[in-house]
């Protein structure tokens, strides 16, 4: 009788969505960026992931390890728009969001729309812009809108932020509020490149002779083959013994001993749908607690916070996320 349910059930996993195309589509954006990239495979699966779950991504990195050149290349290879934004500490809000101008023909005052009105918009140093600009993304991030004089303009699909931080350079910085924080899906932390891979960076680099990185890419998603792959992660099946295996592990980031803060139920949501986009990729239509373990660390990374004592002893977010993963029972 076991057997039999297991059959149906693995008959049903392998008929009940298809998904050849969304995994020829994420294995063709990585072929492209292997083009120049070297490494960062993780970087470049987390960035695939939150584009199929409509989420935004803070990256930090020390300068030169190519967290602006990956973000940029990630673009290209969509059939879209593409916007570079560089934040200083002069910029305004209307820098971005964009200002009304008057029109002398019409005698009436003309919305010009600013650079956030793009499909993927690259945010350099996001913490060097001061509260007031970086408040004016809220709307934005979150409704995916610009409310201006009373108006509400709507942001074309797909909208996807990419924001970069440098954890070191503090001086001349604004950290960025816990709200904004928890508006991005993922802190992704792009790390220095082991011998192998400074050696095949710097091959790649004089193998190109002098030709420009953009110019080697290929767009090979376009907004209707994104927009069908959404729909189809949205079918992703997740049984309730998952659902309570991130609830779990989530409640127990808020009364853990290490963490001064603990995860939101967006946190949460977070997960649950970063976990169906890593099954999917992986040609699942169903759920598993490695997807689950997968998505935990980089929603985690922005949204805990350690307490003082900890972070002193030179305790990390990850080594704390993967404890309290370690502390719950894997659902069977």
């Amino acid at each position: 009788m076991e057997n039999n349910e297991t059959s149906n059930n693995d008959l049903n996993f392998d008929n009940r969505i298809p998904l050849e195309e969304l995994r020829s589509s994420v294995t063709n954006i990585k072929t492209e960026l292997a083009k120049v990239i070297v490494g960062q495979e993780n970087f470049v699966e987390l960035l695939i992931v939150s584009l199929l779950v409509d989420g935004h991504v803070l990256i930090e990195g020390v300068p030169g390890v190519a967290k602006t050149i990956t973000a940029k290349l990630f673009a290209k290879t969509l059939k879209t728009d593409f916007s570079r934004i560089q934040f200083t500490p002069d910029l305004m809000p209307s820098d971005i969001l964009g200002t009304s101008i008057f029109n002398v023909k019409t005698s009436e005052f003309e919305f010009k729309k600013g650079p956030i009105f793009s499909n993927v918009i690259l945010i350099d140093e996001i913490n060097r812009a001061p509260a007031k600009t970086q408040a004016a993304m809220f709307e934005t991030m979150e409704e995916r809108q610009v409310t201006m004089d009373g108006t509400t303009y709507k942001m074309d699909v797909p909208f996807m932020v990419l924001a970069t931080q440098n954890p070191i350079e503090q001086e001349g910085t604004y950290a960025l509020p816990e709200a904004q924080l928890d508006r991005f899906i993922f802190k992704i932390k792009v790390d220095y490149p082991n011998v192998d891979e400074e050696v095949r960076i710097i091959q790649t680099h004089h193998e190109r002779k002098g030709s420009k990185p953009q110019e080697l890419i290929k767009d090979v998603i376009t907004p209707k083959q994104l927009a069908d792959f959404k729909s189809k992660i949205q079918g992703i099946v997740v049984e309730e013994k998952i659902i309570k295996y991130i609830a779990d592990i989530i409640t127990k980031t808020r009364n853990h001993p290490h963490l001064y803060l603990g995860g939101s139920p967006r946190a949460s949501i977070a997960t649950l749908n970063s976990a169906k986009a890593f099954a999917a990729i992986n040609g699942r239509d169903f759920v598993t607690p490695e997807d689950v373990k997968r998505a935990l660390v980089p929603v985690l990374n922005h949204r805990v916070i350690l307490t003082p004592e900890r972070e002193m002893e030179g305790m990390t977010t990850d080594s704390v996320v993967n404890m309290i993963m370690e502390s719950v029972e894997i659902p069977r």
